[in-house]
């Protein structure tokens, strides 16, 4: 996979709490330089993302529940609906991730379905973190049947926050769920060229990563 192609697979990220907006600035130049499809930025760096990237063809994508899920439904709204209007397009959501393991599916999917709604009345994309590491398989295909069936765009595998990140075996796994109708995004201890490609062929369409630069200058051009 060439230079080109793989960069608009990559949501340049920098979600660490201590990113400071001149790393923000610094993450929206190397996305406009190299052509990422996103940068992914906490919710306090949307307005500044969104003016840095104007006109670039780079979209700004934010997090609601993060990282851990456990904020109440009425909260991820809220927080989705604010970075929509401070101008993001895609919002990375975490599922309730303990109502999941509780067997309380109706909960999980009326959570997604809400911050789905108010994503696709502004015309943005909705992306349910799943959060592999914590999960056993059989949790993860719920997980993604609930997150399709609650109208959600993709899923994806993890914050980057716990224990474990992306591998080519739950990407596998969670595209075999979801078929072609969704998208899946990789994210999580992906730092190289390799890596990605890995999880491309395993099935992800979207590699989330604060390597996106080591990545794209390690692809053939």
């Amino acid at each position: 996979m060439r230079r080109d192609e793989i960069a608009h697979l990559i949501d340049h990220t920098l979600l660490k709490p201590e990113a400071t907006p001149a790393q923000v600035e610094r993450l929206c130049d190397e996305a406009r330089c190299y052509r990422f499809a996103a940068v992914c930025v906490n919710p306090v760096y949307v307005r500044l993302a969104a003016r840095r990237l104007e006109g670039s063809g780079v979209v700004v994508c934010s997090v609601a529940g993060f990282p851990l899920g456990a904020t109440t439904t009425a909260a991820k709204v809220y927080e989705a609906r604010q970075a929509l209007a401070d101008g993001a397009s895609e919002v990375d959501m975490v599922l309730h991730i303990g109502a999941l393991k509780a067997g309380n599916h109706d909960i999980v999917q009326e959570d997604i379905a809400a911050a789905a709604a108010v994503c696709h009345e502004c015309g943005a994309l909705l992306k349910v973190i799943i959060e592999t590491a914590l999960l056993s398989d059989a949790e993860k295909v719920t997980a993604c049947h609930l997150a399709q069936a609650a109208g959600a765009n993709y899923v994806k595998t993890s914050t980057g926050f716990a224990s474990g990140g992306a591998t080519v075996e739950d990407v596998r796994l969670m595209r075999q769920t979801v078929g072609p109708q969704m998208g899946v995004k990789a994210a999580g201890g992906i730092h190289s060229y390799a890596d990605a490609l890995a999880m491309i062929e395993a099935g992800a369409n979207r590699i989330g990563a604060s390597a996106g630069v080591q990545i794209v200058e390690q692809a053939p051009r």
